[in-house]
């Protein structure tokens, strides 16, 4: 099924497990949200638990904070990327803080889930990639499925979480079919995966550039290059053993992602390899990145967003070495 029908199948099997579970924002209900991610679930659980909101996303948050208080489990929809940042204040220094602020005895068991990169040619404010805002911040757990398998079983787990999780959702990969499976068990939410083999360079990514980084690791290979490929899945904690144990065994790395390169994920976890598999390192690791500019209009973003072809060429540079 697309990665969105996974999301919403994901959403309906959390509702009907836990009747605590709700879901808020703008236009989910009737609607079903800007990309269908909520289709039919308010029809189905009815409007006391699927609420359409106002167009205010620190009311939005702010009211999930005091539903959280009182033992519901809100579930929030930011509908663009760019429209998180009215948010921010209530995520970053309530949401993130309030258990430390009560030394632990008060859990908020809060999703907030948000659209984020490009490739899908929108306007100003809705193709953004701001997880290193989200990862910098102490409290919060953050997390980004890059197959409908995963969006299936980790919105659920993410639900379950008695932790503040943001779950950042690649908005071009909402409509690519992928298996998923529905009996199958979950593979923890806090842990990356290597999801194709090799022997020559590590490439390491998450969201939608796994797929990218997919692309490249197969034309790596028509031209004699083995790649492995590690999908990161969660971005804070990183769950850095599949990562390191890869660069042991190949020796170089490359990180690439949707998001300008100045103090982002791809700079923190480029920083721990080097510190905890120096002595493996053939060549130091490498990162491809958007570029440290405001996000280009629709027209321009397939010279800013990395491809398969700005991949290789890092590929090639680390073998250089």
């Amino acid at each position: 099924m697309p990665l969105g029908k996974a999301l919403n199948a994901g959403l309906r099997k959390a509702m009907e497990d836990d009747p605590k579970a709700l879901l808020m924002g703008e236009d989910i209900g009737k609607l079903g949200g800007v990309f269908r991610i909520t289709e039919h679930l308010q029809r189905d659980f009815g409007d006391r638990r699927v609420l359409d909101t106002p167009l205010a996303e620190s009311g939005i948050v702010g009211t999930a904070i005091g539903l959280a208080m009182a033992g519901f489990r809100p579930v929030v929809e930011i509908q663009f990327d760019g429209f998180v940042f009215p948010a921010f204040d209530q995520i970053t220094t309530q949401l993130a803080k309030l258990t430390n602020r009560h030394a632990g005895s008060l859990s908020l068991p809060i999703v907030i889930r948000i659209p984020y990169g490009g490739h899908i040619g929108a306007v100003e404010h809705h193709q953004e990639s701001p997880e290193a805002y989200f990862t910098h911040t102490p409290g919060l757990r953050v997390v980004s499925p890059s197959t409908a398998n995963d969006a299936y079983w980790m919105i659920q787990e993410a639900i379950a979480s008695n932790d503040p999780v943001v779950f950042l959702e690649p908005k071009s990969r909402y409509w690519p079919k992928g298996e998923v499976e529905l009996d199958a068990s979950a593979v923890p939410l806090h842990s990356s995966r290597v999801v194709r083999t090799g022997s020559d360079v590590t490439l390491v990514g998450h969201g939608a550039m796994v797929t990218t980084l997919l692309q490249a690791a197969a034309l790596a290979e028509a031209e004699g290059t083995s790649c492995e490929v590690v999908d990161v899945r969660s971005l804070s904690p990183v769950d850095y053993d599949p990562i390191l144990g890869s660069v042991r065994k190949t020796g170089r790395m490359v990180y690439a992602q949707e998001a300008p390169g100045h103090t982002s994920l791809g700079s923190e976890i480029a920083a721990t390899v080097m510190e905890r598999a120096f002595y493996a390192l053939e060549a130091p690791v490498l990162r491809v990145s958007g570029y440290d500019t405001p996000f280009p209009a629709a027209k321009l973003e397939g010279a800013y967003l990395p491809d398969a072809d700005r991949i290789l060429e890092a590929v090639d540079r680390s073998l250089a070495y």
